[in-house]
């Protein structure tokens, strides 16, 4: 089965910078796109960048400028530069990917989430 496994979450101080990882794994055949969420307590999970496999992106307004999304089709992973962080940005991060496996196309995969804690 397909997993999705997010890394480098921690503590980080306001102004500093944090990379985030997502790394999928399973029987895939293609991955379209990717991107981040981020849910903070009491709040919606909201996207907060994607990427597709031709390189176009999306940001969250709150977030341009300050971080950036990539990915790297042969390890299937997408990553998540985060730059000048906000006490704001704290919430827990969570990796989504739309993969193509042999049996389907376009299914929605999700990992468990990442906490990201930025103090002031």
């Amino acid at each position: 089965q397909v997993q999705l496994v997010e890394s480098g979450g921690g503590l980080v101080q306001a102004g500093g910078s944090l990379r985030l990882s997502c790394a999928a794994s399973g029987s895939i055949f293609s991955i379209n796109s990717m991107g981040w969420y981020r849910q903070a307590p009491g709040k919606q999970r909201e996207l907060v960048a994607a990427i597709t496999s031709d390189g176009s992106t999306n940001y969250a307004d709150s977030v341009k400028g300050r971080f950036t999304i990539s990915r790297d089709n042969a390890k299937n992973t997408v990553y998540l530069q985060m730059n000048s962080l906000k006490p704001e940005d704290t919430a827990v991060f969570y990796c989504n990917a739309e993969i193509w496996t042999r049996a389907y196309r376009g299914m929605d995969y999700w990992g468990k989430g990442t906490l990201v804690t930025v103090s002031s």
